[in-house]
């Protein structure tokens, strides 16, 4: 009795400190990048603090400790691993402090590609899935909008944006584009495809939340008034985003990764940032190191959000999540 009590109170102990960690680890990155943005934002331009692109900390003290570290090693006997690890961990951290600027401005632009481009894929995605669905001959069309986008590479497809049509050269013509907080001619065009790609497969997850409706719910909107369109928008439709969520979130998640592809058409995203510094500096292993956490961290974040998204949205017994949870509890009273 006594055993299964502790242990109870092992899992109750335990949980809270999961969380008391996630918490901190997620405050940390977030802290960091906010105050990041906000100093080549804000501050720099009033004069404040170490300037744009620049950051508090010094590099050459944490390098001076991870030597001292390796140093000490070969006088270490038994413990030399031990302190060739941990200064292996300093000299990444030392890293870390040098391309932490780069990395922060290369996340914004990341963020930014991820969000614009799912939420106008969103948009399109919608009705191209009315129109696969419901729409009769058209279906045809959208199925094979779909199709191709899908068939197709991504980088094949944002080449053909950049290099192939004369996109680049229309936007490049316009004053406008790259000054001030208008993104320049990549970024933009980096936008497109993304969208372009996004909405095609958000179109097949959409598809597949809408035939998950019952098709009687369709029938029964039209027998009370509702025209074809109005049933679809205020019944099928409300239903079918909460089943597409969990698909939704690993668009988004595709996207924060495949993201990437934009430092091909020259987008200082993410990636294109740490590449070019790790080719610069050969200190790829820590750079790209870095690199993975702050994919993780925005991975991580995005599903966190979404799945917050799902519980809050859901009904009991019919939506995701929470609902399942709530429909099986009542269930079993």
């Amino acid at each position: 009795m006594a055993s299964s009590t502790d242990a109870r109170w092992g899992r109750a102990a335990e949980i809270p400190a999961r969380r008391l960690l996630v918490v901190l680890a997620a405050v940390a990155f977030w802290g960091w990048l906010l105050a990041q943005w906000v100093n080549d934002w804000l501050l720099s331009r009033l004069g404040i603090g170490p300037g744009a692109g620049e950051q508090p900390l010094e590099r050459e003290p944490v390098d001076a400790a991870a030597d001292r570290l390796v140093a000490s090693a070969e006088i270490a006997g038994p413990f030399a691993g031990i302190l060739e690890f941990f200064g292996s961990v300093v000299g990444v951290v030392a890293v870390t402090v040098d391309v932490a600027p780069a990395l922060a401005a290369g996340a914004w632009l990341t963020i930014v590609l991820t969000v614009v481009s799912i939420l106008l894929g969103l948009a399109i995605a919608v009705p191209l899935t009315v129109v696969r669905v419901y729409g009769g001959p058209f279906r045809w069309l959208a199925l094979g909008y779909i199709e191709l986008i899908r068939g197709t590479p991504l980088l094949a497809q944002l080449f053909v944006l950049y290099f192939g049509l004369p996109l680049a050269v229309w936007l490049h013509g316009v004053e406008a584009i790259g000054t001030g907080p208008v993104p320049d001619q990549a970024f933009l065009i980096a936008i497109v495809g993304f969208t372009i790609n996004s909405s095609a497969y958000q179109a097949e997850y959409i598809r597949g939340a809408v035939e998950s409706v019952d098709p009687g719910q369709l029938t029964a909107a039209r027998s009370i008034g509702l025209s074809r369109l109005a049933g679809i928008r205020y019944v099928v439709l409300p239903q079918t985003f909460r089943y597409a969520i969990p698909a939704w979130t690993n668009e988004l998640v595709y996207l924060i990764k495949y993201s990437s592809l934009a430092a091909f058409i020259t987008v200082p995203e993410l990636y294109f940032r740490a590449s070019r510094i790790a080719s610069r500096t050969f200190e790829y292993t820590a750079i790209y190191a870095n690199l993975a956490v702050v994919y993780i961290a925005l991975v991580l974040t995005a599903t966190a959000l979404m799945s917050r998204l799902e519980t809050r949205v859901a009904i009991p017994g019919l939506g995701q999540a929470e609902g399942r949870q709530q429909g099986k509890t009542n269930g079993r009273e």
